[in-house]
């Protein structure tokens, strides 16, 4: 489980609308069934002056780092959920994975639906009557029996990134639901860039989040070079 102490030390990018930060694994976004902390308790810090705390315009999963984006009031969210929910923000993960494939690149094209019908149940199932479900990957390096990759979902849906790599034969290291990981291990997911085109007559917003310290060996053993 992670505490998030100073959240101001985590703000990647700010401007009148949107704030970028990078989100610390285990720390969910949203409050849970469970209880516990969440981001959502730390955002009071990041309003800047203005009279309400931002809110996060997408998902990230408890057990993912990095770029998250907070529209800091409610027109804000309200352009921010029109440009996720059309697909116009660019979105880049890092992965390690176990194994990997044979290709440089490739994509994979695989509905997805929830295992349980239960709504409080967040774990999914490739299944042909599913949503459907795109990600784009390229591999960045290998080393040790694992692969780096870069991982491109084009849909958004829940755990689609885990559920894609495992079920494409090379699950992402760490991960105890779809790769049969031990509980608690260090999920290797990490939301590595946004690219925000928030404003009509101007470049993309481009910002990207630090690799994380669970990530830095895997990384290393697979190419990354030191900075």
């Amino acid at each position: 489980m992670s505490t998030l102490h100073d959240i101001g030390a985590r703000l990647l990018y700010r401007d009148a609308l949107l704030l970028v930060i990078d989100k610390p694994a285990g720390l969910p976004v949203h409050p849970g069934p469970r209880g516990g902390e969440t981001l959502t308790d730390h955002l009071d810090g990041l309003r800047f002056g203005l009279p309400r705390r931002p809110e996060a315009a997408h998902r990230l999963d408890r057990d993912t780092s990095g770029c998250l984006a907070l529209g800091r009031h409610a027109k804000a969210l309200a352009r921010l959920g029109k440009l996720f929910s059309g697909n116009a923000i660019d979105k880049t993960y890092w992965a390690v994975v176990s194994g990997g494939p044979a290709e440089e690149e490739g994509s994979i094209d695989l509905a997805l639906a929830r295992r349980s019908p239960d709504p409080r149940s967040w774990w999914m199932k490739a299944d042909p009557a599913g949503d459907p479900s795109l990600t784009h990957w390229q591999v960045l390096g290998r080393g040790d029996g694992l692969t780096w990759l870069a991982l491109k979902p084009v849909t958004g849906r829940t755990h689609q990134l885990r559920v894609h790599c495992a079920e494409s034969g090379w699950p992402i290291l760490g991960d105890p639901i779809y790769g049969g990981a031990p509980r608690g291990s260090a999920l290797h997911l990490h939301a590595r860039s946004l690219s925000i085109p928030l404003y009509p007559k101007r470049e993309a917003i481009t910002v990207e989040a630090p690799v994380p310290g669970h990530m830095a060996e895997a990384l290393r053993q697979t190419g990354l070079a030191e900075h």
